[in-house]
């Protein structure tokens, strides 16, 4: 199950999930976190129907955090979140049960564990997890994409999902379900340079050619600002990790998330050496142009 909130990295991992029919997709909830959530649900319906999957089941979740009003990062992703890329509106349905409660009926009613891919905001997985404690049964991992053993993007130390909603976040971690962490420390170096989009766009399907145009817009401005030569592409590591993990480097570690701190609220505290039982794989480097080769590839499908 796929729990985002589209934005550019999420559309373009989204398009990298429905190209790989090694991951069977039970269904795709949707969290407020880089837009606000009614251009959220639409989108993710929208790249569906991009990647001629109409049929897959979009729910709408959480639209704000737990305790924390909510921030966007609309300067990133644009004002409706798709890098000012204008989509036909969809025609696949909104599904009407909510997100967190697909959540808890799927993962009840599993026949064998299930992998959660989570690409923004924990908020759903948390208020899930503390709905019906029982889940965590049949919760194989959540990978997701957030935090950092470095440094921050929303703040000098925090990473956005995180930030937006760190108190979810803390459920998450604090819940003992296998965790592996994908954080800016590894997506930082996983760039979109212009010779990556230009590969992207010599595809010549439309998905490609329209993943390359919102790289161009996305994160443009923070590349300049670090000196890197192209954007960050965060999320779509995620579904990298579940397709071929052999492209990352992790290791055992124990995260906590700052929750009471002004200054670094939603830092994600790495211990690379506890003296306790580790909560969470951290993933420490990535095989950046093996990455963009599965992902040219893949979306070369579509």
């Amino acid at each position: 199950m796929i729990d985002c909130d589209p934005g550019v990295d999420d559309a373009i991992a989204l398009m990298l999930a429905i190209a790989s029919p090694e991951l069977n997709i039970l269904g795709i909830t949707t969290v407020a976190g880089n837009v606000p959530m009614e251009s959220i649900q639409r989108n993710a319906r929208q790249i569906c129907e991009l990647a001629r999957r109409p049929d897959l089941k979009v729910f709408r979740g959480c639209s704000r955090p737990m305790v924390r009003v909510l921030e966007t990062a609309k300067d990133i992703h644009g004002e409706g979140g798709l890098a000012g890329i204008s989509f036909p509106e969809p025609t696949m349905p909104l599904q009407v049960q909510h997100g967190v409660d697909f959540l808890i009926e799927t993962l009840l009613h599993a026949s064998e564990p299930i992998t959660l891919a989570t690409l923004g905001p924990l908020t759903n997985v948390a208020i899930a997890l503390i709905k019906e404690p029982r889940i965590t049964a049949n919760i194989k991992e959540i990978v997701l994409m957030g935090g950092s053993t470095t440094f921050g993007n929303i703040t000098a130390s925090a990473e956005f999902n995180l930030y937006v909603d760190p108190h979810a976040a803390h459920v998450v971690f604090t819940s003992q379900v296998p965790l592996t962490m994908i954080g800016l420390n590894v997506t930082h170096t996983v760039l979109s340079t212009p010779a990556r989009r230009d590969r992207l766009h010599a595809n010549g399907n439309a998905p490609s050619r329209i993943a390359a145009e919102m790289l161009a817009f996305y994160g443009a401005n923070e590349a300049k600002v670090l000196g890197l030569e192209g954007s960050p592409l965060h999320d779509p590591c995620v579904i990298a990790y579940l397709l071929n993990p052999a492209l990352f480097k992790a290791t055992p570690a124990q995260v906590e998330v700052e929750l009471h701190s002004p200054l670094t609220l939603g830092r994600t505290v790495v211990d690379l050496h506890p003296k306790g039982r580790p909560n969470a794989q951290v993933v420490l480097h990535a095989d950046a142009e093996g990455f963009y080769r599965l992902l040219s590839d893949r979306l070369a499908r579509l």
